[in-house]
């Protein structure tokens, strides 16, 4: 409840900002409630403070019930990360700073907390798989911002992938993919059949090979980047079975 209430809450909190600071007027991905006028911004901004406040009913609940209260400042520190990514007068989402708060809170911060308050302690081969989990987080964010690479360099919205261009990012990209690999690789010693998650190993290669060829033929076309909607499921999916192989091995 938690982490779902914190989603939701991150995405209202996000379209509300970008909106109201226009950043979202030509943007190529899906619409957005304030930029399309599906919705006033009143309006979200209320859904992502509602989402907050369910994320904070659950989140103390959860402390009470495990006595944990020191996580009230996870949880503090978690809402302020949601709220200034694009929110506040210096959102570090415009300076190439949401990369990794993105695999920081859905990395360590959500595997390690869900470990910890239900077995009360915190392993290395959890902080290892903690690793491989949040990249494929991250590699979903630039596929984001690798797509909305030019309209946000227009609208001032210094992403990483406008910091790095589109050459580069494509190339940090394929590693972010790919490591996660070799995460269940490292795990294997202490779980081995944590090795059933090095089955992603394929799909993570092709997506990593695809959006390089995604943007050579567009540099040699000299067309915008657009699209990138069947990497962005594809690698969707990819991380969720990741994450319940890696689950299953560790069972096992």
């Amino acid at each position: 409840m938690v982490a779902l209430a914190l989603q939701i809450a991150s995405n209202y909190a996000n379209d509300y900002s970008d909106g109201v600071k226009g950043t979202d007027v030509d943007r190529i991905g899906p619409d957005r409630l304030v930029a399309t006028g599906k919705a006033t911004p009143s309006a979200v901004k209320g859904a992502a403070f509602l989402s907050f406040a369910v994320a904070a009913v659950a989140g103390i609940s959860l402390v009470v019930l495990t006595s944990t209260y020191w996580l009230l400042l996870v949880g503090m520190f978690a809402m302020i990360a949601a709220w200034t990514y694009t929110g506040s007068d210096r959102p570090y989402g415009y300076s190439g700073w949401g990369e990794l708060s993105v695999f920081v809170f859905f990395g360590p911060v959500a595997l390690l907390g869900t470990l910890y308050v239900q077995a009360g302690t915190v392993t290395w081969w959890a902080v290892i798989a903690s690793i491989g989990v949040g990249l494929y987080a991250v590699g979903m964010l630039m596929v984001n911002n690798i797509r909305d690479l030019d309209t946000d360099a227009a609208s001032g919205k210094i992403t990483l992938a406008v910091r790095l261009g589109s050459f580069r990012a494509r190339q940090v990209f394929a590693a972010v993919v790919l490591a996660p690999v070799a995460v269940a690789i490292v795990v294997s010693f202490a779980h081995p059949w944590v090795l059933l998650a090095t089955v992603v190993a394929l799909p993570s290669l092709y997506f990593a090979i695809a959006m390089r060829v995604d943007g050579a033929l567009r540099e040699r076309t000299g067309m915008p980047a657009g699209g990138l909607k069947t990497i962005f499921a594809g690698l969707s999916a990819v991380g969720l079975v990741y994450g319940l192989l890696m689950a299953v091995g560790i069972l096992l």
